[in-house]
């Protein structure tokens, strides 16, 4: 089971990086180097391995954070009832397909019901799920029910758009393309009002 690490130790790289772990794919990345016809013995590659292996560890370790947990170390008891939006949240991601990387911005609105929550751990939400091997889609689901779950607000919007390395690198080569995503609960799922309100907010900023 992955050690599920504080807020405080994530922001230390170094208890990110597995020596073990850092080595054994570090071997890996040579082999497929060599494979791949590459001198793994030139200057410009002996320490590509250890990189990569490490990149790799930063890239994944939303594994190891609880995004539950993140919500719930600065949640509030407030009696507000309008709507709180965080937008343009970057986000950078890896598909899971061909591991590539997709990256763009999250807009995320929530009605409180009886709590708020710090606007900095909507953020950090968005990153322990986007810092996984992932899909748009799911991505953007699971922000979601993690919010709702969390602060169990009157509703929740999470709107995702991105541009995906796997289509632009290889692929079909769109350069120029954007994915959007959404999905919603409770009143942005059952009122129109309610939507066009959020979208509005973010509408600048919309492809």
């Amino acid at each position: 089971m992955a050690q599920i690490l504080s807020a405080s130790e994530l922001q230390d790289e170094s208890n990110i990086y597995d020596p073990e772990l850092t080595s054994s794919v570090g071997s890996h990345v040579k082999s497929i180097l060599g494979l791949m016809n590459q001198d793994v013995t030139r200057e410009g590659l002996v320490k590509t391995p250890e990189r990569v292996a490490k990149a790799l560890q930063f890239l994944l370790k939303g594994y190891n954070e609880d995004p539950e947990a993140i919500l719930k170390g600065a949640m509030f008891k407030e009696e507000y009832r309008q709507m709180v939006v965080v937008k343009d949240i970057e986000v950078y991601s890896m598909c899971e397909h061909h591991m590539l990387p997709f990256f763009g911005k999250a807009h995320i609105g929530y009605i409180p019901r009886d709590h708020i929550t710090g606007l900095s751990k909507i953020p950090r939400v968005v990153d322990a799920y986007a810092r996984r091997l992932q899909v748009q889609e799911r991505l953007t689901t699971q922000i979601k029910e993690c919010i709702q779950n969390t602060l169990n607000p009157l509703g929740v919007a999470v709107v995702i758009e991105a541009q995906h390395m796997c289509m632009q690198m290889r692929g079909v080569q769109k350069q120029h393309s954007f994915t959007t995503t959404s999905d919603f609960t409770g009143a942005f799922a059952n009122s129109l009002a309610t939507r066009e309100e959020f979208f509005n907010i973010i509408g600048s900023k919309m492809h």
